[in-house]
């Protein structure tokens, strides 16, 4: 009997002090077909079929799960996750989601294009996410023949995807410069190398937890290796700028002191609401990388942010719940698994 295998976000990977994941997306259309909002649901059907046949070669095993039959909640936990976007949640019939077991790829299929591809990593891994989502991508290709120009690249519904199609991002736990007040003009300096820094949910979402997400935005006249090397490289000045801001830190009684109480709040609370969590839980992930947290990993905090969100606590519990009950099972959740 297989051994199933491990959520992606339970695990750490490199520069994981900062960079708490790696996301690499490509946006892809079916030649001779028109996009999915001019798509009528015989057309749409036949998409998804199209897509789970051209996936037969490939190694892994897909899940399918119809959007049309998803409840609510159980589509809003997949936003929570990162696996679908809040636009997709909303699709309904005629549109679906592939995934792995464990949620490391993900293809939606009849979103704002045919497919919406994206790996996710650990860590900083630019390099080997966007190498499987090449490999996929090649694999679909063959089967599927991607709408693709010459001039403009591989064509999209939305212009500003055109050329590679591909959004490639970063999400960063950033206290250091949250608290320096440093992330509106580091938003405004990234958006001069042809990058965006967002929420934890991308545009238009509020950072939560100083966790926010870094990306490229420029996809046309520029390769895929390209976008990633001036990803990483811009990645790269952050990483060493927060490090650096929490140095400082450690010249400070109160950050000891402030990791601490967090740590103490989070063992002992009955009630626990989503935005107290997640500013707890960034202390307490600082004061872990930090070294100032002996015996917590960071698995744990990565595993608590992705299993304690609203829909998720009640996608798992298999029902809904009012905002007091959740709080409750948050707050029961979170002083289990730091016990």
């Amino acid at each position: 009997m297989n051994k199933p295998r491990e959520k992606w976000y339970r695990q750490n990977g490199a520069e994981g002090d900062v960079v708490i994941s790696t996301r690499v997306r490509l946006a892809r259309n079916l030649t001779g077909v028109p996009f999915p909002a001019s798509m009528n649901p015989e057309q749409k059907q036949s998409v998804v079929e199209a897509v789970c046949a051209a996936l037969q070669p490939v190694e892994e095993t897909f899940q399918l799960a119809d959007m049309g039959k998803l409840s609510p909640r159980d589509a809003l936990s997949l936003v929570e996750r990162h696996l679908i976007s809040p636009e997709f949640a909303r699709s309904g019939a005629g549109s679906a989601l592939l995934l792995t077991e464990d949620e490391g790829t993900a293809l939606m299929v009849n979103e704002e294009d045919h497919l919406r591809l994206q790996v996710m990593r650990p860590g900083l891994d630019l390099d080997g996410a966007y190498e499987q989502a090449d490999r996929l991508d090649t694999v679909l290709d063959e089967t599927l023949h991607f709408a693709f120009d010459q001039r403009l690249g591989y064509l999209t519904q939305c212009p500003t995807n055109l050329g590679t199609g591909m959004r490639a991002s970063l999400m960063l736990h950033l206290p250091a410069l949250q608290e320096r007040g440093a992330i509106q003009q580091l938003a405004v300096t990234v958006s001069k190398l042809g990058l965006t820094i967002r929420g934890m949910y991308g545009e238009g979402t509020k950072p939560q937890g100083a966790i926010y997400q870094l990306s490229n935005q420029v996809t046309l006249g520029i390769s895929e290796r390209e976008a990633i090397d001036n990803l990483k490289g811009i990645a790269a000045q952050i990483i060493r700028e927060e490090r650096a801001g929490r140095e400082q830190w450690k010249q400070n009684p109160h950050f000891e002191d402030m990791v601490w109480r967090s740590l103490g709040l989070l063992r002992t609370a009955r009630l626990l609401t989503g935005d107290e969590f997640m500013a707890l839980m960034s202390n307490l992930r600082v004061g872990v990388a930090m070294g100032v947290i002996p015996g917590i990993p960071l698995e744990t905090a990565g595993a608590l942010i992705n299993d304690v969100q609203p829909a998720t606590l009640m996608a798992a519990a298999g029902r809904d719940m009012e905002p007091a009950e959740r709080d409750a099972l948050r707050a029961r959740i979170v002083r289990e698994r730091l016990a």
